[in-house]
């Protein structure tokens, strides 16, 4: 299959174009005579105001799979987030918004995967911040935290999103994750023991978390039900929770911590 990957430089699809490449896939650089497009290129929610989401994640998106429709590609991969199904923020906003154009688009066969948060070689932002902050045996104030959160480690995205390639009925919309969610603290301490370090969490009233962006971000919950991807496709994820934090653990070790 003849794929255009955009966003194909940033973190997932580093680890997407060699995984497409290593399938036996062709990787354009252009939407002409391509099969399909895996559209990763937008925002992220922390470094843009409402309107530029909207004219990048929204506009842009329809814009690139109208093209893709155009030039004669038929399935066009969309990643949104889980934060699209119930949006609280202007991100999630956004994803939601596109995510309707794309279903409303005709001649083409959008399928829609929803990650929760993605971590990895190569992770940056809040999870890379814990993995520091763990690493330098820093105080976290988590231990009280009672919310549950999914996570998809980044090669069981890719590994979601060449069944979606291949598997996925066109209009189809997906969650992905690597399974059972797990609290904060939890993942504080199963993170501690993959970079073999002391996870020191101490009680905090939850509420005054809020006077802690950081920290507060980490302590929302966020869950994912993706048993539709399980059902119809047949998915399982390649690498169990603890192997992801393994593989993570060793990139941030071998990046000098």
């Amino acid at each position: 299959m003849r794929i255009l990957v955009t966003g194909a430089a940033g973190f997932i699809g580093s680890h997407l174009c060699p995984a497409l490449a290593a399938a036996g896939h062709e990787l354009r650089a252009s939407v002409q005579g391509c099969d399909a497009v895996v559209h990763l290129a937008n925002l992220a929610h922390t470094s843009a105001s409402p309107r530029e989401l909207h004219r990048v994640n929204v506009e842009g998106t329809l814009a690139q799979a109208k093209a893709a429709g155009d030039a004669g590609a038929r399935r066009f991969v969309y990643l949104s987030s889980a934060k699209a199904a119930q949006p609280s923020d202007a991100y999630g906003h956004a994803k939601r918004i596109a995510e309707q154009g794309l279903a409303a688009l005709q001649g083409l066969e959008p399928v829609i995967l929803r990650p929760p948060l993605v971590y990895g070689p190569r992770v940056k932002a809040n999870f890379l911040a814990l993995m520091r902050a763990i690493d330098r045996g820093w105080p976290l104030p988590l231990a009280s935290v009672r919310s549950r959160r999914s996570l998809v480690y980044v090669g069981n995205l890719v590994d979601a999103i060449l069944r979606c390639l291949a598997d996925a009925r066109p209009g189809a919309l997906y969650a992905v994750s690597d399974g059972a969610p797990v609290s904060t603290p939890e993942l504080c301490r199963a993170l501690a023991r993959a970079l073999g370090r002391p996870a020191r969490l101490l009680p905090f009233p939850p509420a005054w978390l809020r006077l802690m962006p950081g920290a507060a971000r980490l302590a929302e919950s966020l869950e994912v039900d993706d048993s539709a991807l399980r059902a119809e496709l047949g998915w399982r994820p390649p690498f169990e929770f603890e192997e992801g934090l393994r593989r993570t653990a060793e990139w941030y070790r071998a990046q000098g911590g």
